[in-house]
């Protein structure tokens, strides 16, 4: 595997994991009765590993797609996957988030990351 893969593969299985957390931050704690958010303790520090890791994840991402032409995901695919990483990371957090949305997002965000977990060159 080239370094370019394995570090795609490594950034892929660490957005995926941060997916999660942002699921089950907004499902067990942001829809429970009394939680208050703590924007500077909270959202900041969590938004802030995700834009980070989500824009080193990026090019690596395209260029990959661009280049193996993997099955069912297309360079749009990967600008809208960083895209909805950056809002979920926000909105997890946000008691006015809309459930039915929020939920399809994450969904669709580690469809993308499992689809090119799955292909990236073992």
């Amino acid at each position: 595997m080239s370094i370019n893969h394995q570090k795609l593969k490594e950034l892929t299985v660490r957005l995926r994991s941060l997916n999660d957390q942002a699921y089950e931050q907004y499902i067990e704690k942001t829809t429970r009765d009394g939680y208050e958010v703590d924007f500077y303790g909270e959202v900041k520090p969590f938004a802030d590993v995700v834009q980070e890791l989500a824009d080193e994840w990026k090019p690596l991402a395209t260029n990959w797609a661009i280049e193996e032409k993997p099955k069912y995901v297309y360079p749009i695919q990967i600008k809208d996957t960083h895209e909805n990483m950056t809002i979920v990371a926000v909105q997890a957090f946000q008691k006015d988030t809309r459930e039915k949305r929020f939920i399809a997002m994450t969904k669709s965000i580690e469809y993308i990351l499992k689809s090119i977990d799955e292909q990236i060159e073992t």
